[in-house]
Protein backbone atom coordinates (compact mmCIF):
# COMPACT_ATOMS: atom_id res chain seq x y z
CA UNK A 1 0.00 0.00 0.00
CA UNK A 2 1.41 3.42 -0.94
CA UNK A 3 1.17 6.43 1.34
CA UNK A 4 -1.24 8.09 -1.09
CA UNK A 5 -3.55 5.05 -1.17
CA UNK A 6 -3.48 4.78 2.60
CA UNK A 7 -4.39 8.44 2.97
CA UNK A 8 -7.24 8.08 0.45
CA UNK A 9 -8.65 5.05 2.23
CA UNK A 10 -8.54 6.83 5.56
CA UNK A 11 -10.31 9.84 4.07
CA UNK A 12 -13.09 7.69 2.65
CA UNK A 13 -13.52 5.85 5.94
CA UNK A 14 -13.40 9.11 7.87
CA UNK A 15 -16.34 10.38 5.88
CA UNK A 16 -17.98 6.91 5.95
CA UNK A 17 -18.51 7.48 2.22
CA UNK A 18 -20.40 5.20 -0.13
CA UNK A 19 -19.14 6.97 -3.26
CA UNK A 20 -16.23 9.31 -3.92
CA UNK A 21 -16.17 11.36 -7.13
CA UNK A 22 -12.56 12.44 -7.32
CA UNK A 23 -10.24 14.77 -9.11
CA UNK A 24 -12.53 16.87 -11.31
CA UNK A 25 -13.38 20.54 -11.73
CA UNK A 26 -16.56 21.09 -9.71
CA UNK A 27 -19.13 23.55 -11.01
CA UNK A 28 -21.24 23.80 -7.86
CA UNK A 29 -23.80 26.37 -9.12
CA UNK A 30 -23.66 28.02 -5.71
CA UNK A 31 -24.03 31.77 -6.19
CA UNK A 32 -20.67 33.52 -6.30
CA UNK A 33 -18.63 30.32 -6.18
CA UNK A 34 -15.99 29.92 -8.88
CA UNK A 35 -15.15 26.53 -10.44
CA UNK A 36 -13.23 24.31 -8.00
CA UNK A 37 -10.35 22.46 -9.69
CA UNK A 38 -8.97 19.14 -8.43
CA UNK A 39 -12.02 18.50 -6.27
CA UNK A 40 -13.42 15.36 -4.67
CA UNK A 41 -17.04 14.91 -3.62
CA UNK A 42 -18.00 12.44 -0.90
CA UNK A 43 -21.46 10.84 -0.91
CA UNK A 44 -23.06 8.96 1.98
CA UNK A 45 -26.63 7.65 2.21
CA UNK A 46 -27.69 9.57 -0.88
CA UNK A 47 -26.35 12.95 0.24
CA UNK A 48 -23.23 15.03 -0.32
CA UNK A 49 -21.18 14.86 2.88
CA UNK A 50 -18.05 16.72 1.84
CA UNK A 51 -16.56 18.70 -1.04
CA UNK A 52 -12.82 19.25 -0.83
CA UNK A 53 -9.63 19.56 -2.79
CA UNK A 54 -8.11 16.28 -3.89
CA UNK A 55 -4.81 15.90 -2.03
CA UNK A 56 -3.65 12.52 -3.31
CA UNK A 57 -2.70 10.80 -6.52
CA UNK A 58 -4.34 7.74 -8.06
CA UNK A 59 -7.97 6.76 -8.15
CA UNK A 60 -8.21 3.49 -6.26
CA UNK A 61 -8.98 2.70 -2.63
CA UNK A 62 -8.44 -0.67 -1.04
CA UNK A 63 -11.76 -0.56 0.83
CA UNK A 64 -14.11 -2.24 -1.65
CA UNK A 65 -17.14 -0.73 0.09
CA UNK A 66 -16.29 2.68 -1.37
CA UNK A 67 -17.16 3.20 -5.04
CA UNK A 68 -14.76 5.51 -6.83
CA UNK A 69 -15.78 7.62 -9.83
CA UNK A 70 -12.73 8.98 -11.62
CA UNK A 71 -13.37 12.60 -12.62
CA UNK A 72 -9.89 13.65 -13.66
CA UNK A 73 -10.03 15.58 -16.96
CA UNK A 74 -13.74 16.01 -16.27
CA UNK A 75 -16.32 18.43 -14.91
CA UNK A 76 -18.40 17.49 -11.87
CA UNK A 77 -21.72 19.32 -11.81
CA UNK A 78 -25.32 19.08 -10.60
CA UNK A 79 -27.55 16.79 -12.64
CA UNK A 80 -29.72 18.57 -15.18
CA UNK A 81 -33.45 19.06 -14.59
CA UNK A 82 -35.79 18.65 -17.55
CA UNK A 83 -38.67 20.80 -16.36
CA UNK A 84 -41.09 19.93 -19.17
CA UNK A 85 -41.31 16.73 -21.14
CA UNK A 86 -43.58 13.89 -22.20
CA UNK A 87 -41.28 10.89 -21.88
CA UNK A 88 -43.36 8.25 -23.65
CA UNK A 89 -43.50 10.43 -26.77
CA UNK A 90 -40.18 8.85 -27.70
CA UNK A 91 -42.59 6.48 -29.47
CA UNK A 92 -43.39 9.28 -31.94
CA UNK A 93 -39.89 10.58 -32.55
CA UNK A 94 -39.78 11.71 -36.21
CA UNK A 95 -43.36 10.54 -36.77
CA UNK A 96 -44.88 13.89 -37.74
CA UNK A 97 -42.12 16.37 -38.58
CA UNK A 98 -42.26 19.72 -40.38
CA UNK A 99 -45.87 20.62 -39.58
CA UNK A 100 -47.45 23.64 -37.84
CA UNK A 101 -48.50 22.96 -34.26
CA UNK A 102 -52.28 22.71 -34.75
CA UNK A 103 -52.00 20.35 -37.73
CA UNK A 104 -49.24 18.38 -36.01
CA UNK A 105 -51.35 18.01 -32.86
CA UNK A 106 -54.87 17.43 -34.19
CA UNK A 107 -54.13 15.61 -37.45
CA UNK A 108 -51.20 13.47 -36.35
CA UNK A 109 -50.41 13.27 -32.63
CA UNK A 110 -53.90 13.06 -31.11
CA UNK A 111 -55.00 10.31 -33.56
CA UNK A 112 -51.74 8.39 -33.07
CA UNK A 113 -52.07 8.59 -29.29
CA UNK A 114 -55.66 7.37 -29.47
CA UNK A 115 -54.70 4.33 -31.56
CA UNK A 116 -51.33 3.31 -30.22
CA UNK A 117 -51.03 4.35 -26.59
CA UNK A 118 -51.77 1.75 -23.95
CA UNK A 119 -50.12 0.79 -20.65
CA UNK A 120 -47.52 -1.38 -22.38
CA UNK A 121 -46.47 1.13 -25.05
CA UNK A 122 -46.33 3.99 -22.54
CA UNK A 123 -44.19 1.89 -20.22
CA UNK A 124 -41.61 1.04 -22.91
CA UNK A 125 -41.70 4.54 -24.42
CA UNK A 126 -41.11 6.00 -20.96
CA UNK A 127 -38.23 3.59 -20.34
CA UNK A 128 -36.64 4.77 -23.57
CA UNK A 129 -37.13 8.36 -22.42
CA UNK A 130 -35.47 7.55 -19.10
CA UNK A 131 -32.61 5.85 -20.92
CA UNK A 132 -32.12 8.91 -23.10
CA UNK A 133 -32.24 11.30 -20.16
CA UNK A 134 -29.71 9.32 -18.15
CA UNK A 135 -27.42 9.09 -21.18
CA UNK A 136 -27.49 12.89 -21.57
CA UNK A 137 -27.12 13.91 -17.94
CA UNK A 138 -30.69 14.57 -16.81
CA UNK A 139 -31.31 13.42 -13.26
CA UNK A 140 -34.80 14.83 -12.68
CA UNK A 141 -37.77 15.30 -15.02
CA UNK A 142 -41.18 16.96 -14.97
CA UNK A 143 -43.43 14.75 -17.07
CA UNK A 144 -47.07 14.97 -18.13
CA UNK A 145 -48.89 12.42 -20.28
CA UNK A 146 -51.41 9.55 -20.20
CA UNK A 147 -51.28 6.10 -18.55
CA UNK A 148 -48.91 7.77 -16.13
CA UNK A 149 -48.93 4.92 -13.66
CA UNK A 150 -46.82 3.09 -16.22
CA UNK A 151 -44.53 6.11 -16.53
CA UNK A 152 -44.10 6.06 -12.75
CA UNK A 153 -43.09 2.39 -13.01
CA UNK A 154 -40.52 3.21 -15.68
CA UNK A 155 -39.05 6.21 -13.87
CA UNK A 156 -38.86 4.24 -10.63
CA UNK A 157 -37.00 1.39 -12.33
CA UNK A 158 -34.58 3.83 -13.94
CA UNK A 159 -33.69 5.50 -10.65
CA UNK A 160 -34.45 9.02 -11.90
CA UNK A 161 -36.15 11.69 -9.82
CA UNK A 162 -39.37 13.17 -11.17
CA UNK A 163 -42.70 14.94 -10.94
CA UNK A 164 -44.97 12.63 -12.96
CA UNK A 165 -48.38 14.09 -13.80
CA UNK A 166 -51.54 12.56 -15.21
CA UNK A 167 -52.70 14.39 -18.33
CA UNK A 168 -56.14 16.01 -18.26
CA UNK A 169 -57.95 17.14 -21.39
CA UNK A 170 -61.62 17.63 -22.30
CA UNK A 171 -61.52 15.24 -25.23
CA UNK A 172 -61.52 11.45 -25.30
CA UNK A 173 -57.94 10.58 -24.38
CA UNK A 174 -55.83 7.44 -24.08
CA UNK A 175 -57.26 5.46 -21.18
CA UNK A 176 -60.14 7.91 -20.69
CA UNK A 177 -62.79 7.56 -23.38
CA UNK A 178 -65.27 9.73 -21.47
CA UNK A 179 -63.82 13.21 -20.77
CA UNK A 180 -66.16 13.52 -17.78
CA UNK A 181 -63.92 10.97 -16.06
CA UNK A 182 -60.68 12.88 -16.53
CA UNK A 183 -60.66 14.52 -13.09
CA UNK A 184 -61.63 11.33 -11.29
CA UNK A 185 -58.80 9.47 -13.03
CA UNK A 186 -56.35 12.24 -12.11
CA UNK A 187 -57.34 12.13 -8.45
CA UNK A 188 -57.07 8.34 -8.34
CA UNK A 189 -53.64 8.56 -9.97
CA UNK A 190 -52.41 10.84 -7.19
CA UNK A 191 -53.95 8.69 -4.46
CA UNK A 192 -52.39 5.55 -5.95
CA UNK A 193 -48.84 6.85 -6.36
CA UNK A 194 -48.38 9.44 -3.61
CA UNK A 195 -45.74 8.09 -1.26
CA UNK A 196 -44.79 5.24 -3.60
CA UNK A 197 -41.21 6.48 -3.92
CA UNK A 198 -39.06 9.13 -2.27
CA UNK A 199 -37.90 10.15 -5.75
CA UNK A 200 -41.28 10.42 -7.48
CA UNK A 201 -44.09 12.91 -6.90
CA UNK A 202 -47.42 12.45 -8.71
CA UNK A 203 -49.42 15.40 -10.00
CA UNK A 204 -51.85 16.74 -12.60
CA UNK A 205 -51.05 18.21 -15.99
CA UNK A 206 -53.85 20.24 -17.63
CA UNK A 207 -53.21 20.31 -21.36
CA UNK A 208 -54.05 23.98 -21.98
CA UNK A 209 -56.63 26.70 -21.28
CA UNK A 210 -58.20 25.88 -24.66
CA UNK A 211 -58.48 22.12 -24.30
CA UNK A 212 -59.67 22.18 -20.67
CA UNK A 213 -62.91 23.81 -19.55
CA UNK A 214 -63.30 26.24 -16.65
CA UNK A 215 -64.75 23.41 -14.61
CA UNK A 216 -61.86 21.06 -15.38
CA UNK A 217 -59.21 23.68 -14.64
CA UNK A 218 -60.76 24.63 -11.30
CA UNK A 219 -61.24 20.99 -10.31
CA UNK A 220 -57.63 20.16 -11.18
CA UNK A 221 -56.45 23.11 -9.11
CA UNK A 222 -58.61 22.07 -6.15
CA UNK A 223 -57.25 18.51 -6.19
CA UNK A 224 -53.63 19.67 -6.55
CA UNK A 225 -54.13 22.10 -3.69
CA UNK A 226 -55.66 19.45 -1.44
CA UNK A 227 -52.55 17.28 -1.84
CA UNK A 228 -50.15 20.26 -1.76
CA UNK A 229 -48.86 19.44 -5.25
CA UNK A 230 -47.83 21.58 -8.24
CA UNK A 231 -50.16 21.87 -11.24
CA UNK A 232 -48.72 21.86 -14.77
CA UNK A 233 -50.19 23.53 -17.87
CA UNK A 234 -49.21 24.55 -21.40
CA UNK A 235 -49.59 28.34 -21.50
CA UNK A 236 -49.71 30.74 -24.46
CA UNK A 237 -47.76 28.41 -26.71
CA UNK A 238 -48.97 30.00 -29.96
CA UNK A 239 -50.44 33.31 -31.05
CA UNK A 240 -53.47 31.43 -32.34
CA UNK A 241 -54.07 29.92 -28.89
CA UNK A 242 -53.95 33.36 -27.28
CA UNK A 243 -56.44 34.73 -29.81
CA UNK A 244 -58.83 31.84 -29.24
CA UNK A 245 -58.70 32.23 -25.45
CA UNK A 246 -59.38 35.95 -25.81
CA UNK A 247 -62.32 35.30 -28.15
CA UNK A 248 -63.69 32.71 -25.75
CA UNK A 249 -63.16 34.55 -22.44
CA UNK A 250 -62.49 38.19 -23.25
CA UNK A 251 -59.20 37.92 -21.37
CA UNK A 252 -55.62 37.08 -22.15
CA UNK A 253 -54.69 33.56 -20.97
CA UNK A 254 -52.81 34.53 -17.79
CA UNK A 255 -55.62 36.78 -16.58
CA UNK A 256 -58.17 34.12 -17.46
CA UNK A 257 -56.30 31.54 -15.38
CA UNK A 258 -55.88 34.09 -12.60
CA UNK A 259 -59.63 34.64 -12.51
CA UNK A 260 -60.08 30.87 -12.12
CA UNK A 261 -57.68 30.79 -9.17
CA UNK A 262 -54.84 28.91 -10.86
CA UNK A 263 -52.18 31.61 -10.82
CA UNK A 264 -50.04 31.05 -7.73
CA UNK A 265 -46.67 29.67 -6.64
CA UNK A 266 -47.69 26.07 -7.35
CA UNK A 267 -48.43 26.64 -11.06
CA UNK A 268 -45.83 25.40 -13.58
CA UNK A 269 -46.50 27.15 -16.91
CA UNK A 270 -44.66 25.70 -19.90
CA UNK A 271 -43.87 27.51 -23.16
CA UNK A 272 -45.21 30.98 -22.17
CA UNK A 273 -44.31 32.36 -25.59
CA UNK A 274 -46.92 35.09 -26.07
CA UNK A 275 -47.15 37.09 -22.83
CA UNK A 276 -47.56 40.83 -22.55
CA UNK A 277 -46.08 43.00 -19.78
CA UNK A 278 -49.14 42.77 -17.56
CA UNK A 279 -49.26 38.99 -17.83
CA UNK A 280 -45.60 38.63 -16.95
CA UNK A 281 -46.06 40.92 -13.97
CA UNK A 282 -49.05 38.85 -12.84
CA UNK A 283 -46.93 35.69 -13.03
CA UNK A 284 -44.06 37.35 -11.16
CA UNK A 285 -46.28 38.78 -8.44
CA UNK A 286 -47.82 35.37 -7.84
CA UNK A 287 -44.51 33.45 -8.01
CA UNK A 288 -45.60 31.26 -10.93
CA UNK A 289 -42.87 29.02 -12.35
CA UNK A 290 -42.20 29.27 -16.11
CA UNK A 291 -40.53 26.61 -18.26
CA UNK A 292 -38.77 27.64 -21.46
CA UNK A 293 -38.95 25.05 -24.27
CA UNK A 294 -36.98 26.69 -27.10
CA UNK A 295 -36.29 23.81 -29.53
CA UNK A 296 -39.89 22.58 -29.61
CA UNK A 297 -41.12 26.16 -30.01
CA UNK A 298 -38.73 26.65 -32.91
CA UNK A 299 -39.53 23.37 -34.64
CA UNK A 300 -43.29 23.98 -34.53
CA UNK A 301 -42.72 27.66 -35.36
CA UNK A 302 -44.63 28.64 -32.24
CA UNK A 303 -42.38 31.61 -31.59
CA UNK A 304 -39.73 32.79 -29.14
CA UNK A 305 -40.65 33.87 -25.63
CA UNK A 306 -39.40 36.96 -23.82
CA UNK A 307 -37.20 34.87 -21.56
CA UNK A 308 -34.53 37.45 -20.79
CA UNK A 309 -37.24 39.91 -19.72
CA UNK A 310 -38.73 37.28 -17.42
CA UNK A 311 -35.33 36.60 -15.86
CA UNK A 312 -34.70 40.32 -15.32
CA UNK A 313 -38.10 40.63 -13.65
CA UNK A 314 -37.20 37.89 -11.20
CA UNK A 315 -39.43 35.13 -12.51
CA UNK A 316 -38.26 31.58 -11.84
CA UNK A 317 -37.52 30.07 -15.26
CA UNK A 318 -36.62 26.43 -15.86
CA UNK A 319 -35.70 24.64 -19.07
CA UNK A 320 -37.39 21.71 -20.79
CA UNK A 321 -37.16 19.68 -23.97
CA UNK A 322 -40.85 18.88 -24.52
CA UNK A 323 -41.60 15.47 -26.04
CA UNK A 324 -39.56 13.76 -28.74
CA UNK A 325 -42.29 14.24 -31.34
CA UNK A 326 -41.81 18.01 -31.29
CA UNK A 327 -38.12 18.19 -30.46
CA UNK A 328 -36.71 14.79 -31.45
CA UNK A 329 -34.34 14.53 -28.49
CA UNK A 330 -34.25 15.03 -24.73
CA UNK A 331 -30.72 16.40 -24.56
CA UNK A 332 -30.67 19.40 -22.21
CA UNK A 333 -27.14 20.32 -23.26
CA UNK A 334 -28.47 21.01 -26.75
CA UNK A 335 -31.42 22.85 -25.19
CA UNK A 336 -29.12 25.12 -23.19
CA UNK A 337 -27.11 26.03 -26.27
CA UNK A 338 -30.29 26.76 -28.22
CA UNK A 339 -31.86 28.78 -25.41
CA UNK A 340 -28.85 31.07 -25.15
CA UNK A 341 -28.46 31.62 -28.89
CA UNK A 342 -32.18 32.06 -29.60
CA UNK A 343 -32.42 34.74 -26.92
CA UNK A 344 -29.47 36.62 -28.40
CA UNK A 345 -31.12 36.69 -31.82
CA UNK A 346 -34.55 37.54 -30.40
CA UNK A 347 -33.20 40.41 -28.28
CA UNK A 348 -30.57 41.45 -30.86
CA UNK A 349 -28.10 41.39 -27.97
CA UNK A 350 -25.09 39.01 -27.75
CA UNK A 351 -25.10 39.35 -23.95
CA UNK A 352 -28.70 38.14 -23.57
CA UNK A 353 -29.04 34.94 -21.52
CA UNK A 354 -25.35 34.38 -20.82
CA UNK A 355 -24.02 30.88 -20.26
CA UNK A 356 -24.24 30.90 -16.47
CA UNK A 357 -27.86 32.09 -16.53
CA UNK A 358 -28.85 29.31 -18.91
CA UNK A 359 -27.01 26.75 -16.77
CA UNK A 360 -29.01 27.98 -13.77
CA UNK A 361 -32.19 27.35 -15.75
CA UNK A 362 -31.15 23.73 -16.22
CA UNK A 363 -30.04 23.20 -12.61
CA UNK A 364 -30.91 25.33 -9.57
CA UNK A 365 -33.78 27.23 -11.19
CA UNK A 366 -35.15 23.96 -12.51
CA UNK A 367 -35.06 22.69 -8.93
CA UNK A 368 -36.95 25.82 -7.84
CA UNK A 369 -39.65 25.07 -10.43
CA UNK A 370 -40.32 21.90 -8.43
CA UNK A 371 -39.85 23.53 -5.05
CA UNK A 372 -36.75 21.39 -4.52
CA UNK A 373 -34.09 24.11 -4.53
CA UNK A 374 -33.10 23.21 -0.96
CA UNK A 375 -32.53 19.56 -1.94
CA UNK A 376 -31.07 19.49 -5.47
CA UNK A 377 -29.72 21.83 -8.17
CA UNK A 378 -26.37 22.72 -6.61
CA UNK A 379 -23.41 20.82 -5.19
CA UNK A 380 -23.44 21.56 -1.46
CA UNK A 381 -22.92 19.57 1.71
CA UNK A 382 -26.22 18.16 2.91
CA UNK A 383 -27.94 18.23 -0.48
CA UNK A 384 -29.11 15.15 -2.36
CA UNK A 385 -26.39 13.60 -4.48
CA UNK A 386 -27.81 14.21 -7.96
CA UNK A 387 -24.53 14.62 -9.83
CA UNK A 388 -23.14 14.12 -13.32
CA UNK A 389 -19.58 13.92 -14.63
CA UNK A 390 -18.77 15.43 -18.02
CA UNK A 391 -15.76 13.96 -19.84
CA UNK A 392 -13.51 16.72 -21.17
CA UNK A 393 -11.25 14.34 -23.07
CA UNK A 394 -12.95 15.14 -26.39
CA UNK A 395 -11.70 17.37 -29.23
CA UNK A 396 -14.75 19.64 -29.20
CA UNK A 397 -14.20 20.39 -25.50
CA UNK A 398 -10.57 21.44 -25.84
CA UNK A 399 -9.23 23.87 -24.69
CA UNK A 400 -11.16 24.99 -21.59
CA UNK A 401 -10.95 28.68 -20.73
CA UNK A 402 -14.32 28.86 -18.99
CA UNK A 403 -15.92 25.56 -17.88
CA UNK A 404 -19.42 27.08 -17.81
CA UNK A 405 -19.12 28.25 -21.41
CA UNK A 406 -17.87 24.80 -22.39
CA UNK A 407 -20.92 23.19 -20.77
CA UNK A 408 -23.43 25.46 -22.51
CA UNK A 409 -21.87 26.11 -25.92
CA UNK A 410 -19.66 23.10 -26.65
CA UNK A 411 -20.85 20.04 -24.76
CA UNK A 412 -23.63 17.64 -25.65
CA UNK A 413 -25.32 14.81 -23.82
CA UNK A 414 -22.97 12.15 -25.14
CA UNK A 415 -20.11 13.80 -23.23
CA UNK A 416 -21.68 12.72 -19.93
CA UNK A 417 -19.87 9.66 -18.62
CA UNK A 418 -21.25 9.19 -15.10
CA UNK A 419 -24.67 9.84 -13.57
CA UNK A 420 -25.59 9.63 -9.88
CA UNK A 421 -29.11 10.19 -8.52
CA UNK A 422 -29.82 10.23 -4.81
CA UNK A 423 -26.45 8.59 -4.25
CA UNK A 424 -27.10 5.73 -6.67
CA UNK A 425 -24.99 5.30 -9.79
CA UNK A 426 -27.26 5.08 -12.86
CA UNK A 427 -24.50 5.25 -15.45
CA UNK A 428 -20.75 4.71 -15.06
CA UNK A 429 -18.26 5.18 -17.88
CA UNK A 430 -21.23 5.35 -20.32
CA UNK A 431 -22.59 1.99 -19.13
CA UNK A 432 -26.11 1.88 -17.70
CA UNK A 433 -26.47 0.20 -14.34
CA UNK A 434 -30.27 0.18 -13.88
CA UNK A 435 -31.67 -0.28 -17.39
CA UNK A 436 -31.10 -2.74 -20.23
CA UNK A 437 -30.61 -0.42 -23.20
CA UNK A 438 -30.66 -3.16 -25.84
CA UNK A 439 -33.92 -4.63 -24.59
CA UNK A 440 -35.61 -1.23 -24.36
CA UNK A 441 -34.61 -0.11 -27.85
CA UNK A 442 -35.61 -3.46 -29.35
CA UNK A 443 -39.04 -3.24 -27.71
CA UNK A 444 -39.64 0.32 -28.94
CA UNK A 445 -38.44 -0.51 -32.45
CA UNK A 446 -40.95 -3.38 -32.56
CA UNK A 447 -43.73 -1.11 -31.30
CA UNK A 448 -42.87 1.49 -33.93
CA UNK A 449 -43.43 -0.97 -36.77
CA UNK A 450 -47.17 -0.80 -36.09
CA UNK A 451 -47.42 2.99 -35.72
CA UNK A 452 -48.87 4.45 -38.88
CA UNK A 453 -51.93 6.49 -39.84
Amino acid sequence: MTANQSRQELQAREMDADIVIEGGTAITMVDGQEPLPDTSIFITDGKITDIRKTDYQGNQVLDSRVEIIDAKEAIIMPGLINAHTHGAMTLFRGFADDLPLKQWLFDKIFPAEARFLNPDTVYWGSLLGCLEMIASGTTCCVDGYFFQGDTVRAVHESGLRGLIAQGVIDFPAPGITDPKENIRVAREFIERWLGYSDLITPGIFCHSPLTCSDRTLKAAKKISQSFDLPLQIHLSETREEVDEVMNKTGKRPVHYLDELGLVDETLIASHAVYLDDNEMECLRKNSVKVVHVPESNMKLCSGAGRISDMVKMGLTVGLGTDGCSSNNNMDLFCEMDTAAKLSKVFDNDPTSLDARTVLKMATIWGAAVLGLENEIGTLEKGKKADIIVLDLHNPHLCPVYDPVSVIVYSANGSDVKDVVVNGKVLMKNRKFTTLNSNEIMEKVNNISKNIKL
